[in-house]
């Protein structure tokens, strides 16, 4: 049977499948939901987590940083197409995972350092290799996790005086410390306290608040860009209204000069989408995150303690809702320019057919007047034709005088005159439709 055909066990009715072909995809598809699992970790200890914004020329040279680190610790490097590695490198366990615009590196490290937060995880990492990581910094976060219950006194030299955040979390088996404050070393601190959690359940945790930390950060990303966009949007909009307030006096108005300012406002605001959409759309599903793994923590209070839920959604979702006010903001302004474009070329389409109609008045009357002049053109034609005629009957009566004919040459003119007139008024009107029904 073909290789990429499914096939039975051997214990199995084997039925022929020659039709059924494996999706290239498959394997991919069912490695994704095994990828980035939680770390397991037993009490106490240390992490240091760090989040990079990668670019996609950056790749090359993180996996080369990677490579090198693993040749140091003479330990097995990940491929190349890998978005994933976790790896013992003896003192200190490395989990390094690639996501779509960063890459995250946790070193975990069983125990505790003399003093909370101290760098205990990344003591044996090479400092010249952790201080040349490749990547922009956005978050870094010192984790420790241990049994022993902290005093209010040590809570708040561990976090160097900032406000301390408190739940009691994963079903009151486990308290989280935080202030989401950066401290003198450049790190965020997180402090969890468990007895009853296992390695697994510890492992989830530590995951759920580094995400929290992370993806916070990752969406409040677009915050800068929004303020920065902020008075450049509200210009385009005073704009708009400038131009939809010209439009209003239509006496005095350049409907062409009208119509290029909407378009080149319209380009502008499409330019304008099109450089944040991106950006704004990772904002809003990386808020979506946070809420998520907030969500996850199932908190309940501390006393004397603001609950981390309470904090984030209190000071990031104004944040969020500026960047979505401003994706608002240009959507609409999109449609009101689509709209003051739409009644400018209906406008412009009325003058047109004004314009035409009168240009087909013009044309009627002048054919009006055309016909007017080959009808006297015609009535003078007619009496030309008839007066050389009659010419010619003068000849004819004079050659029949000077034969002998007894002629009386006025009442044959005086008799002929009608006659010749009605010929020759017949004869032009033939001509005439014989002509026109060969143009026809």
């Amino acid at each position: 049977m073909h290789p990429n055909l499914l096939t039975t066990n051997a214990n199995a009715v084997n039925y022929e499948r020659a039709n059924i072909v494996v999706s290239p995809l498959r394997q991919q598809i069912s490695q994704e939901l095994h990828n980035r699992p939680s770390p397991q970790v037993n009490v106490p200890t240390s992490i240091t987590h760090l989040a990079v914004r990668i670019t996609e020329q950056e790749r090359d040279l993180e996996y080369q940083q990677i490579y090198t680190l693993c040749q140091r610790y003479n330990v097995n490097p990940p491929t190349c197409e890998a978005s994933c590695y976790y790896q013992d490198f003896g003192g200190f366990e490395l989990r390094w995972e690639r996501h779509l615009e960063f890459s995250s590196y946790s070193f975990i490290r069983k125990g505790l350092g003399k003093s909370l937060f101290d760098g205990y995880a990344t003591e044996f990492l090479p400092q010249e290799w952790f201080d040349n990581i490749i990547g922009e910094l956005v978050s870094a976060v010192n984790l420790v996790m241990h049994e022993v219950e902290i005093s209010e006194q040590a809570l708040y030299h561990a976090f160097e005086g900032h406000q301390v955040l408190g739940s009691n979390v994963a079903g009151d088996r486990a308290n989280v410390y935080t202030s989401f404050k950066l401290h003198s070393d450049g790190f965020s601190r997180i402090l969890i306290q468990s007895k009853l959690l296992n390695s697994y359940q510890a492992g989830r945790l530590i995951q759920r608040m580094l995400e929290i930390e992370t993806y916070q950060m990752m969406a409040l990303l677009s915050l800068p860009i929004a303020r920065s966009l902020s008075p450049k949007v509200a210009k385009m909009e005073n704009d708009l209204v400038a131009i939809n307030q010209q439009m209003a006096d239509s006496d005095k108005v350049n409907d062409g000069e009208m119509l290029d300012k909407l378009s080149e406002l319209a380009g502008k605001t499409e330019q304008l989408i099109a450089d944040i959409s991106y950006r704004f759309s990772a904002t809003n599903a990386y808020y979506e995150l946070v809420c998520s793994r907030l969500k996850q923590l199932k908190e309940t209070d501390i006393a004397g303690t603001e609950r981390i839920n309470e904090f984030v959604t209190r000071r990031l979702s104004p944040g969020i809702r500026t960047c979505q006010a401003l994706s608002v903001r240009l959507e609409d302004l999109t449609r009101r320019i689509a709209r003051a474009s739409s009644l400018l070329r209906t406008r412009v389409d009325l003058t047109i057919e004004q314009q035409n109609q009168q240009l087909l008045s013009a044309i009627n009357q002048r054919g009006v007047v055309q016909l007017r002049l080959q009808q006297m053109v015609e009535g003078v034609s007619i009496a030309a034709m008839a007066y050389y005629l009659m010419g010619l009957l003068d000849y004819v009566l004079n050659a029949m005088k000077l034969s002998g004919f007894s002629v009386n040459k006025v009442m044959v003119k005086g008799f002929a005159v009608p006659i010749i007139l009605l010929s020759t008024w017949l004869l032009v009107r033939f001509a005439i439709r014989y002509i026109n029904k060969g143009k026809g």
